[in-house]
């Protein structure tokens, strides 16, 4: 079959739409993390309920990639350049779903603790830091998909996030908060820590789809090897 055939051309106009689409989510997963942190921040119940459309509309998103990854892989058999692309993609589309989700439960806690922050100042503001390190991780993660290549891990970003996570987890030692207030916001942390895994992903799979360099292949720096 020719490369200019009715349905190459049809594979290679899903393959463009299916790029759009994770574009697209990538800056939803961004303002998701940005609404997140003005929610942490301000106990703004506005922010907050952006951050549950948003995510909605991520999962939504994912669903419509997942069934256009179908059209494309049903059309015509891809070479292997183009079957990375699909599949990186569709991988890529799951771990944007995911931050999503996790940003979308910190954003649980600001709703349940409204019209008070979620915690007090020793323990919120480690919380706000790492919004804000998992805000900055996502729009690394934008601008990797939108041109293509990245650097593949932000060791200092991931070490910044291992540091205030230990530091959220001594202030909710020190404060003496009931244990299920301690938990919730323990896991608060954990989730905002998880998002920068995802964001790690999302670079390995650029990196894969530029080098063809697998994720597991890929070098781990050994600080975090260690972690």
């Amino acid at each position: 079959m020719g490369d200019n055939s009715p349905v190459r051309t049809q594979f290679t106009n899903e393959l463009v739409a299916l790029t759009a689409d994770l574009t697209q989510m990538c800056r939803i997963t961004h303002e998701a993390a940005e609404r997140m942190t003005a929610a942490l921040a301000g106990a703004d119940l506005t922010a907050t309920y952006e951050v549950f459309a948003l995510d909605e509309r991520l999962q939504t998103m994912h669903g419509a990639c997942e069934a256009r990854t179908v059209v494309l892989l049903a059309l015509q058999a891809p070479v292997a350049r183009d079957l990375r692309h699909v599949v990186t993609a569709i991988q890529i589309a799951g771990e944007l779903s995911r931050i999503g989700h996790l940003f979308s439960r910190v954003a649980d806690q600001v709703y349940l603790s409204h019209p008070e922050p979620v915690a007090v100042a020793p323990i919120l503001d480690p919380l706000c830091a790492m919004a804000e390190l998992a805000a900055a991780a996502t729009e690394q993660a934008e601008r990797a998909v939108t041109s293509g290549r990245s650097s593949v891990v932000d060791e200092d970003a991931a070490a910044a996030m291992r540091t205030l996570n230990r530091k959220l987890h001594t202030a909710l030692s020190n404060t003496g908060d009931p244990t299920d207030t301690a938990i919730a916001l323990a896991l608060a942390g954990h989730r905002l820590a998880s998002s920068l895994e995802h964001t790690d992903r999302i670079a390995r799979l650029i990196h894969f789809l530029d080098t063809g360099i697998p994720p597991t292949a890929q070098i781990i720096p050994d600080d975090e090897a260690a972690s």
